[in-house]
């Protein structure tokens, strides 16, 4: 393993609320954000720990996408790498049945769910998770990062 994975640069975490964070999991892409992120590299999917609105978890897309699937609260549920973030142009055709006009879409790719979800605390934009966790995640992801 190189210094730069050992000293945790090369991974970030993104809290998303549920029940997107599952969406995720199940091929949601993009995740809308207010913002620009610059950032590029591993995150770790991190479920907020408010509760859906039970009116978008019936919604069709989303209702399709959670069948089958625990919505964990609060923990870190999966892997994913960031590999761009955009805005669609006005009046341009969006770029997913995902994407909401006016945001930024967080594009992610090489999404991997976790066998067990680990309990962790998030915040808004990204964070940079504690060494602990990475490694907590690498044990059910050993080769995430090489």
């Amino acid at each position: 393993m190189t210094a730069d994975l050992e000293g945790g640069d090369w991974i970030r975490g993104i809290t998303i609320r549920q029940p997107w964070a599952t969406c995720i999991l199940a091929g949601k892409t993009p995740e809308n954000r207010p913002t620009n992120w610059p950032w590029r590299g591993w995150v770790l999917l991190h479920a907020g720990k408010a509760k859906p609105d039970p009116a978008l978890l019936r919604d069709p897309l989303v209702a399709t996408a959670i069948r089958g699937r625990e919505l964990h609260l609060g923990a870190v549920i999966g892997v994913a790498r960031l590999t761009d973030c955009h805005q669609d142009l006005e009046g341009a055709p969006l770029c997913s049945k995902w994407a909401r006009p006016g945001a930024w879409h967080l594009v992610l790719a090489d999404v991997q769910k976790l066998a067990l979800p680990i309990p962790a605390r998030g915040q808004l934009g990204p964070w940079k998770p504690t060494e602990d966790l990475v490694a907590q995640v690498r044990q059910q992801l050993p080769d995430l990062g090489s």
